[in-house]
């Protein structure tokens, strides 16, 4: 599986516990920044990993800014995104499962790096479980389709 992680300011030392994570789990992950903690702006980053996660460079992503909502309102905004929001291991299980989300979002001033990294472990080991589950995403991929 490969990884595209991003943040912004608001996310930022967040981000770099999950690259760290992401490097102790020995998956294969690209940055695309921001690297260092000065403002920059959430829609830039987001739309950058929704991107390369819509053309397929990558499996996943995951987006960090001080909320996560901008960055997952930006990321939600890419044809092919299903990025969720999740602050506890339950929704990221869930999101996965039922949802089959391609990217996941937090917030840097929300959660912190112990239940961070649980989430991300989480998210990343579940498996979309398909079933009738499969037919609403469906829906969804024909209404961006029609609605473009």
């Amino acid at each position: 599986m490969k990884i595209a992680i991003a943040s912004d300011h608001g996310g930022f030392e967040l981000k770099q516990e999950i690259v760290a994570l992401l490097t102790e789990l020995k998956m294969d992950f690209e940055d695309f920044g921001p690297f260092e903690a000065k403002a920059v702006d959430y829609p830039d980053y987001g739309f950058k990993v929704a991107q390369e996660v819509a053309s397929k460079n990558f499996d996943r992503g995951i987006l960090i800014c001080g909320t996560g909502i901008g960055i997952s309102i930006a990321a939600n905004k890419v044809q092919g995104i299903r990025c969720a929001l999740v602050h506890d291991v339950f929704s990221a299980r869930a999101t996965r499962e039922h949802n089959d989300s391609n990217i996941l979002a937090m917030g840097g001033r929300i959660v912190g790096p112990g239940l961070a990294r649980m989430i991300v472990e989480t998210w990343l080991n579940t498996d979309f479980i398909g079933s009738h589950h499969a037919a609403r995403i469906e829906k969804i991929a024909q209404y961006e389709k029609n609605h473009a």
